[in-house]
């Protein structure tokens, strides 16, 4: 047995030894614990947020009261998430129902057509294709009580229909009974009503391409024999199913 040592003397201690994370494991707990580059990435905000938006338009096609726990559900996200995006549900409404309003008015910008008729169809063969999908809020969009909201995105859809009208009541083409601006308000709720009739009669893509530009033709003046033979003899208005 050693010798205590004196008062006053230096004692030489062992080194402490960093515990294991289990008794077979030769590495410190230190060496074992999870790093932050092994966490699961979270989200960004901005992938959130896109998220929502897409799941909301996809819900509200389905059902326009659509609660936020449903598009939560849809968007792999928690209510609470959706309000870190969005103050209330109608805040997210105006969202999904404006950016679909400047989708529309985009894909619109570059139909053009030499006959003014032609063109409204195109106009609404255009708005049938991209908004089949999203009738229901489509439709309420622009009937609905964020309609003055959303009307502004679809401004300069309006004006191009607007010019249409003007360049076909110039060429005896459209209708001049009427002033520029009814004339061109009768083919827009034409075409909106064409989206409520959807929703309640389940019409079919092809139904649905064909009635949207026979009431636009028909609000533009056309009698519906005219604004039929008119479908059917230009190949530009042919219906084309587009692949899901």
């Amino acid at each position: 047995m050693s010798a205590p040592a004196s008062f006053g003397s230096t004692v030489a201690l062992d080194p402490i030894k960093p515990l294991s994370c289990t008794p077979l494991c030769k590495k410190s707990m230190i060496d074992c614990m999870p790093t932050s580059t092994t966490r699961a990435p979270r989200r960004d905000a901005a992938a959130n947020r896109e998220a929502i938006i897409a799941a909301a338009a996809t819900a509200l096609n389905e059902d326009i009261d659509a609660s936020l726990e449903t598009i939560a559900a849809r968007a792999g996200l928690s209510r609470r998430a959706i309000y870190g995006h969005f103050a209330t549900r109608d805040d997210l409404l105006i969202d999904v129902f404006t950016r679909g309003a400047a989708r529309l008015a985009a894909l619109l910008d570059p139909v053009s057509h030499p006959d003014a008729l032609v063109e409204i169809a195109l106009f609404g063969a255009t708005l049938w294709a991209e908004v089949e999908h999203v009738r229901v809020s489509a439709a309420l969009a622009v009937r609905g009580p964020h309609r003055e909201l959303v009307g502004a995105a679809l401004d300069p859809a309006r004006e191009r229909l607007r010019d249409t009208v003007q360049r076909g009541m110039a060429a005896g083409r459209i209708r001049t009974d009427l002033d520029l601006d009814t004339v061109t308000r009768l083919i827009e709720n034409a075409a909106v009503a064409v989206l409520d009739e959807a929703t309640s009669a389940k019409l079919t893509n092809e139904a649905g391409h064909r009635l949207v530009m026979l009431a636009g033709l028909s609000a533009a003046g056309l009698g519906w024999r005219e604004a039929d033979a008119l479908i059917a003899e230009t190949p530009e208005l042919a219906f084309q199913e587009v692949a899901a």
